[in-house]
């Protein structure tokens, strides 16, 4: 997500009242809301690259044929947008993160999702293993489009939607964490949608 500039249909969705599965002060809508930051970026998949940077400075990279032949999950997860729309029961099919991250020697405690356009935003590393965050490709069967975030997004459904970044170049580890773009203008550090974790102070 970037900048709250651009919103589809179906923004405002129905209040879902007494749903277990909605975070509190949450709407859950059927549509899928498009919020961005400008002009999106268009990334062919010949021009594609993910990579993750060590604490050191050690890089691994693949290319979209070799992101591709990577072993992939097909998760079903409920997204929680900080503009307090919801949406149950989406399927994506992606790269969980420890398999990116597998010998990859670190110490690092916190990454920061870098995409191509510039958006960045920071996450403990903790909340991107243990089968909590994917590297998406392919979104409802389909490969994702550009305006959701294609041909490649970080998916973190834990944390409000804004951590999940479009257009995902690269995970960045680091010993301290460095706030990201929405975080560094009041945004909260965390994102947690349970415990309504949308500004500073909350």
């Amino acid at each position: 997500m970037g900048v709250i500039g651009t919103v589809s249909p179906g923004f405002f969705g129905r209040r879902r009242a007494k749903a277990p599965d909605l975070p509190p002060g949450q709407y859950l809508t059927e549509d899928f809301p498009v919020l961005s930051a400008g002009p999106t970026p268009r990334i062919s998949t010949e021009a594609w690259s993910f990579g993750i940077t060590t604490e050191t400075g050690e890089v691994r990279r693949w290319n979209w044929a070799e992101f591709n032949a990577l072993a992939m999950e097909r998760p079903t997860v409920d997204l929680h947008c900080v503009t307090k729309w919801s949406k149950l029961g989406t399927t994506w099919e992606g790269v969980p993160l420890e398999t990116l991250l597998a010998g990859v020697e670190t110490s690092a405690e916190y990454a920061v999702a870098e995409s191509y356009g510039g958006y960045t935003t920071n996450l403990p590393l903790e909340d991107l293993l243990d089968g909590k965050a994917w590297i998406a490709v392919r979104y409802d069967g389909e490969p994702i489009t550009p305006a959701h975030g294609g041909p490649a997004r970080l998916l973190v459904p834990h944390l409000y939607f804004w951590k999940s970044a479009k257009w995902v170049r690269g995970i960045r580890l680091l010993n301290d964490d460095e706030p990201g773009f929405w975080e560094s203008v009041g945004y909260h550090n965390y994102g947690d949608p349970w415990r309504e974790q949308r500004y500073w102070g909350d």
